[in-house]
């Protein structure tokens, strides 16, 4: 690629210093930085970590709520050629430790907590990451900073060096992290410009996970466009009512039950959310925000999106009135509903969606064979099936392999089996999804004991608790005396049927 034709994170960042040097590019509490002002942070941060001998491919990880400091973290990396990964600050110790150790991060920057510290110790004492340096989040990191030039660092990064990493896909047990590309999240970002018709003045309130695609996404979106990004450490419904109103706040991420929250927070109509342009969701919330007409919100929100496609693959605002309830490809993809020989099926069969595109991830971290597969034939392999319907639209089926759909947050029984398998009294056990009016879906356990052991439902909940994330908990625990199987995996049509398993994705 050319020089005239290169474009990083950075060189966004760095135009908007240039083109909108009165932009308020973030909000967090009492601070309110303008373009030029975090083009200056995100110099002297990167200009740090350069003195901490971080190079081109290296890591920083991110261990904490949501921040200004994750957008600062990701932007210094784009101007090393280096990778931010804000990892999931809802999991366990165990579960960061791994992550710690997968990643092996050259900086940790990180905020205090009981799940942080003991994290640290367990990867410490294996090791790893050997040499990392532990910054934290406040005082140390504004010195850590503040010490550094605020000169833009020297040397040019390819638009296709990975720049973020995401976990997730634990398909296995354990998440993997997907590597996103300068490239593949501005061409992402630019898609969902036009979707959603963002317009000057954007104002991106980051109320849901920046580990979470579905957040991030619009942060950089925001970010694309040279609008505001509010930040808050995690969704409260009355603070964001506070936030939507006084910073006029124009998108936030949400769906049914915060939307719900924000209803009763603000029943007495204490605040004013009329900036706010979101989807229809009930009487009282149309009347309490201004409902949008974009393509983005006209139906219904969406489409078909993963973590490795950058977010969306597929726009419902494309495809309004089609078959396929997922709509049409982003503009800047392909999309192929393809058999298990790579072969692309015809309109109203089956087949997994299989994607090429500028958005497309450019692999798992440290997982070769994985990529390898996941890429076969030149297509990106989602795991998902499709059909595409007679008039062009996609419907999405469901996952190929199974998995669950509680509230917005994907969840693998795999992950929760080898948590459960680790209680010293569990001799099997099998996780599906039952249906729930709130969540969707939430999980049930299905556990066989050892001969003799006497444990209870709770012990069995907290147990999980303690080894990874607390949503993924099951919250419903059935002890059988077998689990049925296929092969060496469960029959988990069997459990479904024998324990009220169902809703799941696309059903």
């Amino acid at each position: 690629m050319g020089e005239v034709h290169r474009l990083t994170l950075g060189d966004v960042l760095g135009e908007h210093r240039r083109s909108r040097p009165l932009g308020i590019a973030c909000v967090d509490g009492d601070v309110r930085l303008t373009y030029p002002d975090l083009d200056e942070r995100v110099n002297r941060l990167a200009n740090a970590l350069a003195a901490d001998g971080m190079v081109a491919g290296d890591r920083v990880l991110w261990l904490g709520q949501n921040s200004f400091r994750v957008l600062e973290l990701l932007l210094a990396a784009a101007r090393l050629g280096a990778i931010c990964c804000p990892a999931n600050w809802r999991q366990s110790a165990d579960e960061l430790a791994f992550v710690l150790g997968d990643l092996t991060p050259h900086v940790v920057v990180w905020e205090d907590s009981e799940a942080v510290r003991k994290a640290r110790e367990v990867a410490e004492g294996e090791g790893v990451p050997p040499d990392a340096r532990w910054i934290a989040a406040g005082e140390e990191y504004e010195s850590y900073l503040a010490a550094a030039p605020a000169g833009q660092p020297a040397g040019e990064v390819p638009p296709d060096a990975p720049v973020l990493a995401l976990y997730t896909a634990a398909f296995d047990g354990r998440p993997n992290a997907a590597l996103l590309s300068h490239a593949a999240l501005i061409a992402h970002s630019m898609s969902l410009l036009h979707i959603r018709q963002m317009e000057s003045g954007f104002t991106f309130l980051n109320c849901g996970p920046l580990f979470h695609v579905g957040t991030m996404m619009f942060c950089l979106a925001t970010l694309q466009l040279g609008g505001t990004n509010v930040f808050t450490p995690a969704f409260e419904a009355e603070e964001v009512c506070r936030l939507i109103e006084a910073e006029r706040c124009t998108q936030a991420f949400l769906f049914g039950p915060m939307i719900d929250g924000l209803v009763q927070a603000n029943q007495k109509g204490a605040y004013d959310l009329s900036s706010l342009r979101f989807v229809s969701h009930s009487p009282e919330w149309d009347a309490m925000i201004t409902v949008d007409d974009s393509p983005w919100c006209a139906a219904k929100m969406g489409g078909y999106g993963q973590t490795e496609v950058g977010g969306m693959l597929t726009f419902l605002g494309l495809g309004l009135g089609g078959a396929g309830q997922a709509g049409r490809p982003s503009p800047l993809t392909h999309v192929r509903i393809l058999d298990a020989d790579g072969a692309e099926v015809p309109a109203g069969e089956v087949g997994e969606i299989c994607a090429r595109g500028q958005s497309v991830f450019s692999g798992y971290w440290a997982r070769p064979e994985l990529s390898e597969a996941k890429s076969a034939g030149g297509w990106h392999h989602t795991g998902d099936l499709g059909r595409r319907e007679d008039d062009g639209t996609i419907t999405f089926i469901g996952p190929r392999l199974r998995m669950i759909k509680s509230a917005n947050e994907n969840i693998y029984p795999a992950e929760v089996e080898r948590a459960l398998k680790t209680h010293p009294s569990v001799a099997d056990a099998a996780v599906i999804g039952v249906p729930d009016d709130r969540f969707g879906q939430t999980v049930k356990a299905i556990v066989r004991l050892d001969d003799g052991a006497d444990v209870g439902a709770d012990d069995i909940v907290e147990h999980v608790r303690s080894q990874i994330a607390s949503y993924k908990r099951p919250r419903h625990v059935e002890f059988v005396e077998s689990i049925p199987k296929k092969g060496h995996l469960p029959d988990y049509d069997a459990l479904d049927e024998q324990h009220g398993g169902g809703a799941y994705p696309g059903a």
